[in-house]
């Protein structure tokens, strides 16, 4: 068979996400359709449950993510302003006198002409210069990505509880069903038992 032909195949195959690629959680509006007796009930369960797991590994993940982005955008923005400020100065502007931060505890007073270039640090240890112009572009941009990623944290946030939640429900339906059909099996059991002893009495 050629690749062609085994294409809408794969295509069908293919799980439905949300734009990042997260899987839907299914639906489990009628239990028979993934559940034909009480012997695939334990496995299926499992399975319900350890997606269950994976998506609160990724619901952790992205937690974490946003926190980073809540301490980063700050700094970008506050990066953004100072850039911005030092491109408004010219040549005949007084120098500024200010301090600069060395570590956590520590600063020193620095005195700042007027300038048409800025160092950035890119992270991993690495500053390098940029013209202003190039500076307030690539900060701009970077601080436009960081709430965008932002947003989209969020928002596959709460996609990821819905998907939890639906979850949660099927894992429900599923046990109510077993419940139901272990009564149902009970019932028929002690309906036969007493069908069985009413034939058994003699006649009178």
């Amino acid at each position: 068979m050629s690749a062609k032909g085994k294409e809408p195949a794969t295509q069908k195959d293919a799980a439905p996400t949300n734009p990042r690629g997260i899987p839907y959680a299914p639906f489990v509006d009628k239990v028979e359709d993934y559940v034909t007796s009480r012997e695939d009930v334990q496995s299926t369960l499992r399975s319900f449950q350890e997606m269950i797991s994976k998506y609160q590994f990724m619901e952790l993940n992205l937690q974490r993510r946003v926190a980073g982005l809540k301490d980063k955008m700050p700094d970008i923005e506050k990066t953004l302003e100072t850039v911005k400020f030092l491109k408004t100065r010219t040549e005949e502007s007084d120098p500024i006198e200010t301090t600069f931060e060395l570590n956590d505890t520590l600063y020193a007073k620095a005195s700042i002409p007027p300038t048409d270039e800025v160092y950035l640090w890119l992270g991993a240890n690495v500053m390098l210069a940029y013209p202003i112009d190039e500076a307030e572009s690539l900060l701009t941009s970077k601080l436009a990505a960081a709430k965008q990623s932002y947003a989209n944290c969020e928002e596959d946030l709460d996609f990821l509880r819905e998907q939890i939640t639906t979850m949660e429900v099927a894992i429900a339906r599923v046990y109510n069903w077993d419940v139901v059909q272990k009564r149902k099996e009970k019932a028929d059991e002690e309906h036969k038992g007493k069908g069985a002893e009413d034939g058994e009495q003699p006649n009178g």
